[in-house]
């Protein structure tokens, strides 16, 4: 059995730092690192969770090329398991280019692949059948997949239900999210994706409307000021651990890895967000989506040796 399922968005990085602007047409500018990585948010977080030693899968598509071959390479590397990785001959691997600014912020150029022609027929749902929670990752990237009868499927199957967002350029927030949310048990959007969706800008606000649907826990993430964890008898906010950050590329979806092996692991709240929070602090200090992603005893570690950012 496989302790977590990590279905949906699967994308190349070509990650591009230091990118402050663009220079003008008919000339080139200078970077110092143009690497490609492993990403999407789905990816990171079954990375993240294989990094920390749980029996993590991905499910989800990728293009009949170098990138696809890539990216199962890079999930196997990191002990997960890809049975569940469709290859489509008819489409490239989703990827983006990833510009790093100096102090490590991003902006994105995507590009739309075999991630967006993923639907319910390419799911072998005998690998979620199998496992104690289903995770997906990147609703948005998913337009031809009925994200809400996968996870009653597996809600019939009497599995723990993960849902993760990510940002929607289209603009259709709650209307893509909301036929979703009746079966989801865990959802961790991050409080900008969560401001769009709900349209409130206050966390109890986000989190009183997202409980309403009945969702069991919100982990709203929330960067350098942490998270916020909220369930209808308990709520409490943890303070992020300060590091320096060189990318902060995949740390909300390494948070998510953090957080799911907590509840894998049978753990309360406060320690799973704790434990997300260090996660995700180590994943910012590296470049590329999961590389500064440590392993299980490092983490802890790592939160031995280290206060939250108070």
């Amino acid at each position: 059995m496989l302790d977590v399922i990590s279905l949906g968005q699967l994308v190349a990085d070509v990650v591009v730092k230091p990118v402050e602007g663009f220079p003008q047409k008919g000339t080139a500018g200078l970077v110092s690192q143009i690497k490609l990585h492993s990403g999407g948010c789905a990816l990171n977080t079954a990375n993240t969770l294989g990094k920390l030693e749980l029996k993590a899968g991905a499910v989800g598509k990728v293009g009949d090329e170098i990138f696809g071959d890539f990216l199962i390479s890079e999930m196997n590397a990191c002990g997960v398991n890809t049975e569940g990785v469709k290859k489509d001959h008819n489409a490239n691997t989703s990827s983006v280019i990833v510009m790093v600014s100096s102090n490590g912020e991003r902006t994105f150029l995507y590009c739309p692949g075999a991630t967006e022609e993923l639907t319910i027929d390419d799911i072998d749902f005998s690998l979620i059948e199998h496992s104690k929670i289903l995770h997906i990752g990147g609703v948005m990237k998913l337009p031809k997949l009925d994200v809400a009868a996968v996870l009653k499927k597996a809600k019939d199957f009497a599995v723990t239900t993960s849902l993760d967002t990510d940002w929607d350029p289209t603009g259709r927030w709650l209307s893509l999210v909301e036929p979703c949310l009746r079966y989801v048990d865990i959802f961790t959007p991050s409080m900008d994706e969560a401001k769009m969706i709900f349209g409130k800008n206050e966390p109890q606000e986000i989190m009183k409307t997202a409980l309403s649907y009945g969702i069991g826990i919100v982990a709203l993430k929330m960067g350098e000021a942490g998270c916020y964890i909220k369930t209808e008898d308990d709520g409490f906010h943890i303070p992020a651990y300060k590091v320096n950050v060189t990318d902060t590329t995949g740390a909300g979806d390494s948070f998510v890895g953090g957080f799911l092996t907590g509840i894998a692991k049978g753990w309360d709240l406060r320690e799973s967000g704790i434990f997300a929070n260090a996660v995700g602090a180590l994943c910012v200090t590296a470049l590329g989506a999961t590389t500064g992603v440590k392993g299980f005893d490092e983490t802890m570690a790592f939160m031995k040796n280290q206060r939250p950012d108070v």
